[in-house]
């Protein structure tokens, strides 16, 4: 499977009189979700082989690492993280903080491959 292309150059914007809207992916496998990391919290330093995933963020800032980059990513940023990326989100502040996800490719959980974990899984 070739890797999928950051989503992020690819956003369709369509003006409408009432506003406009974005569309992140079109007629593609993914998986969506929306993610809420408690204040204090943080996921594992991950990586994944077979999907890649598109990161937005709804309430900010979410520490963010992807690759060798390390971040407070805002609210309203966008974030790729390529397959086999190393990557990371936490919430270093006082009140919940959320991402929509995009996962482009293949989803299974047993393809997550932990390189460090708080909550030893």
């Amino acid at each position: 499977m070739s890797n999928p292309p950051d989503p992020r150059r690819s956003i369709f914007v369509s003006q409408r009189p009432w506003g406009q809207f974005e569309q992140f992916t079109s007629n593609e496998e993914t998986t969506v979700k929306v993610v809420t990391v408690e204040p204090g919290h943080r996921l594992s330093l991950q990586t994944h082989e077979h999907r890649g995933e598109f990161w937005q963020v709804l309430d900010g800032p979410l520490d963010v690492t992807v690759g060798h980059e390390s971040w407070a990513a805002q609210t309203g940023e966008k974030v790729w993280v390529p397959p086999g990326a190393v990557h990371r989100m936490g919430n270093s502040g006082d009140r919940p903080a959320r991402i929509l996800e995009i996962g482009y490719g293949a989803f299974d959980e047993s393809d997550i491959v932990r390189l460090e974990d708080d909550y030893r899984r």
